[in-house]
């Protein structure tokens, strides 16, 4: 992330801190629509700031902040600064992703993914919700300008619905967490890489996979994706991609490092140019430790399902919730949180403190 770019972010950051929690999500929303803008690098305007401020405050509604932004792209101010650059794309682009990540609806299938893509884009590409015709190629930074191959134009329909298939048909139970990023990691590598638009292919991964792992129990709005949305594309690009004449083969291990810092609080490097193909040649390729922080979880809730994880992480926000709000947050019903968090008591990471009704939740560190 640039500079001013995260500046922008922590500006954002600072406001909403003290805010109610509706405040807070709101905030946490705009934080990562802003933020993935980098990974075209574009920048926000100051107005969309403002106005992104307006509506975490309960000013306006989303509504009405899509409504200014169009209005001021309208005015001569607003068309002057959309002469110059892509700023205008990034602040209607932002405001968009704030709206679908605010709506708790959500559909695991392609049409799923080409909505928010015209959603998004309506009005910015002329191609919008349109799966492309045509194959493309893209030069690279992290590839040293060469470029993954994508998904054949003729494949791209089929391509989605066998892996769409694949990934409904698959079942999380009994995984343990390790087991499950790795294949999360392969899944949104795969999706990714069909690029089924000619345009704004990140950005529509990114938030369809936010929206999926909310169905799997994460919140997965936070400062990871808000700050670290071009490592992610990167990381995507090290997925797909191999070279084996010079020992290059697509590895996953990037994008579980992303997936671990936002799902399991853990700390991994997440530089991009680490990922570089040519960062071993220049600066030594030693592979970088996680390193334990007060938001980790102990080492042993690694055989922990997702799920496990997902009740996990919300009690270690807030010891005191009750096993109702747990559902709400996770989105599972009450009786499946009972159940995981006798489990989770039984396998010795979780315990009741101070009695059922007034008693805290605690997780059992390692010994």
């Amino acid at each position: 992330m640039n500079e001013e770019q995260k500046y922008t972010i922590q500006g954002l950051e600072e406001y909403i801190r003290q805010g109610e929690p509706q405040q807070r999500e709101r905030g946490e929303a705009w934080k990562v629509a802003i933020g993935l803008q980098q990974v075209d690098g574009l920048k926000t305007s100051e107005y969309l700031i403002d106005t992104a401020k307006r509506h975490i405050n309960g000013d306006i509604s989303i509504d009405e902040a899509k409504a200014l932004i169009d209005s001021y792209y309208q005015s001569a101010s607003g068309r002057k600064m959309a002469e110059n650059d892509r700023t205008e794309e990034a602040d209607k682009v932002s405001a968009r992703i704030t709206e679908i990540l605010a709506e708790q609806t959500f559909s695991f299938t392609p049409a799923q993914l080409t909505s928010i893509h015209r959603r998004l884009f309506d009005g910015i590409y002329k191609q919008a919700g349109r799966i492309r015709d045509y194959n493309i190629t893209k030069n690279e930074w992290v590839l040293g300008g060469k470029t993954v191959y994508y998904a054949s134009a003729d494949t791209i329909s089929d391509t989605l619905d066998y892996d769409m298939r694949l990934e409904r048909e698959f079942d999380y139970a009994g995984m343990n967490v390790d087991e499950a990023i790795r294949h999360l990691s392969r899944f949104c590598a795969n999706l990714w890489q069909i690029h089924a638009f000619c345009e704004g292919n990140t950005r529509t991964t990114a938030v369809f996979m936010i929206k999926y792992l909310r169905t799997l129990g994460f919140n997965v709005v936070n400062d990871v994706f808000a700050e670290n949305s071009w490592y992610f594309r990167n990381a995507l690009v090290r997925a797909n991609y191999s070279d084996l004449t010079n020992g290059i083969t697509e590895t996953t291990v990037y994008l579980e490092r992303f997936f671990r810092s936002m799902l399991l609080g853990e700390e991994h490097d997440l530089r991009n140019r680490i990922m570089h193909v040519d960062w071993g040649k220049t600066e030594g390729s030693a592979e970088f430790q996680s390193a334990k922080t007060s938001n980790e979880l102990p080492s042993k809730c690694k055989i922990c399902t997702l799920e496990e994880v997902a009740v996990l992480r919300v009690v270690q926000k807030k010891p005191d919730v009750t096993q109702k709000e747990i559902a709400v947050e996770i989105g599972k019903s009450e009786r499946t949180v009972k159940t995981i968090t006798v489990n989770l008591q039984e396998k010795g990471m979780l315990r009741r403190v101070n009695g059922k009704r007034n008693g805290l939740w605690e997780i059992i560190e390692d010994q």
